[in-house]
């Protein structure tokens, strides 16, 4: 699985027994490997005639009054990801049925998360989208494209994984939706230990519209985040699945709500992308399993989110080894052929960046933040999160140790 980049997450959707068809997972170290494959790397290769080019100047400024310089190497750019945030430390990591452990592994919680954002951006970075990264020319090749930023600014991508607050998570001290609020902004409904509900600021999207609001120089032209979503459970805390629930009122109206959250999320920087319907492993499923899958994404998701041409894997269990994607690859044929997906994202730990452009996608390498990459950085390993934060400062001193 090495090769495959497969994360360590045997996701909690399956540690908690979920019927998601998910299966074990074996973290995958390519770094050097995949490095090395001569595609698209940090050297600023070139391909279909796009170069990462020489830093240019331009006298354009956004948000900021300094001169624009242009990002010397689009393959450098690092992509972090996150799973739905810990609001209540006490209930998730004492969760009834062995959840805890898998809680304590796979997120952070919101304390975390917001020390974790500040400290990126002092340090400089800014959230781009990966459309921004490389997109078809005029032939249809996929060529990378200048990102122009204030010196001393630096790209990265985030996304998150399984924003659908999923049944399991009730009453364990996770927001339960996202949806519009009075002011017509997006916001999370959330239910404390008492048994208060409230509106707020609870989760990764709204965290980082507050953040953006009072930092707009944060955001590339606006760009937050992609949002990965399967849909056994429904989408963004709405039970949404016909498959699952039935072809009933509620399921509609659950849809139709969703629908208004999905579209306010879009106009405010916010990107969707496939996670599979079912969370599957596309490493272990053949093209028959992963058709049938996307049908059920396009049928139940799709309409929801709109058309999107990114697509998470689950696990981080890619379709490939480190040879480029091709359409010698039937997965890859019918993933970028039919389903029209163009960027695609496995995992991997193990460097700061992983990029490899081809004619037809680019593929992107993201780096896990959670309890799992957290206690490995304060154990003394070495592993990329220090060059966004300082883990050290930002743990919630209510996470177990390990």
């Amino acid at each position: 699985m090495g090769r495959s980049r497969a994360y360590a997450l045997a996701g909690v959707v399956a540690i908690v027994g979920l019927a998601a068809g998910c299966s074990q997972a074996t973290t995958g170290e390519p770094g050097a490997a995949a490095r090395s494959s001569g595609v698209a790397t940090s050297s600023g290769s070139t391909i279909g005639g796009s170069e990462t080019g020489t830093p240019s100047s331009s006298p354009t400024t956004v948000g900021s009054t300094k001169p624009l310089v242009r990002w010397p190497d689009n393959a450098t750019i690092p992509h972090l990801f996150y799973h739905s945030l810990i609001v209540d430390p006490a209930r998730a990591f004492h969760a009834p049925q062995g959840k805890g452990p898998g809680y304590a592994d796979y997120m952070v919680t919101l304390t975390e998360f917001k020390a974790q954002l500040a400290q990126m951006y002092a340090r400089g970075y800014v959230l781009v989208h990966p459309e921004r990264i490389a997109a078809k020319n005029a032939d249809g090749v996929m060529t990378y494209q200048p990102i122009m930023l204030p010196a001393g600014k630096k790209p990265m991508v985030l996304s998150i994984d399984d924003v659908s607050y999923y049944e399991y998570m009730t009453g364990d001290g996770f927001a339960t939706n996202l949806t519009i609020g009075a002011e017509g902004r997006v916001t999370n409904t959330y239910t404390d230990a008492a048994g208060v509900t409230k509106q707020g600021s609870y989760d990764v999207p709204t965290v980082v519209d507050d953040f953006v609001r009072d930092h707009p120089d944060f955001s590339y032209h606006g760009d937050k985040g992609s949002i990965g979503l399967t849909g056994y459970n429904g989408v963004l805390g709405y039970r949404t699945s016909v498959r699952k629930y039935g072809d009933t009122p509620a399921t509609k109206a659950a849809q139709e709500q969703a629908k208004k959250v999905a579209d306010a999320m879009k106009k405010d920087g916010w990107n969707f992308a496939s996670h599979s319907w079912g969370h599957l492993n596309f490493t272990k499923t053949g093209v028959s399993g992963i058709t049938a899958d996307a049908n059920r994404w396009d049928a139940e998701v799709r309409p929801i989110v709109g058309d999107t041409p990114e697509l998470i894997f689950p696990f981080g269990a890619d379709i490939s080894g480190i040879e480029p994607y091709s359409n010698s690859n039937a997965k890859f044929r019918f993933l970028h052929g039919t389903e029209k997906f163009d960027y695609f994202f496995p995992v991997d730990a193990s460097t700061t960046h992983w990029m490899q452009l081809t004619p037809g996608a680019l593929r992107q390498a993201r780096i896990n933040v959670d309890g799992i990459s957290l206690s490995r950085a304060l154990s003394g390993h070495k592993t990329p999160l220090s060059a966004f934060f300082d883990p050290r400062t930002t743990v919630d001193p209510l996470r177990p140790k390990r």
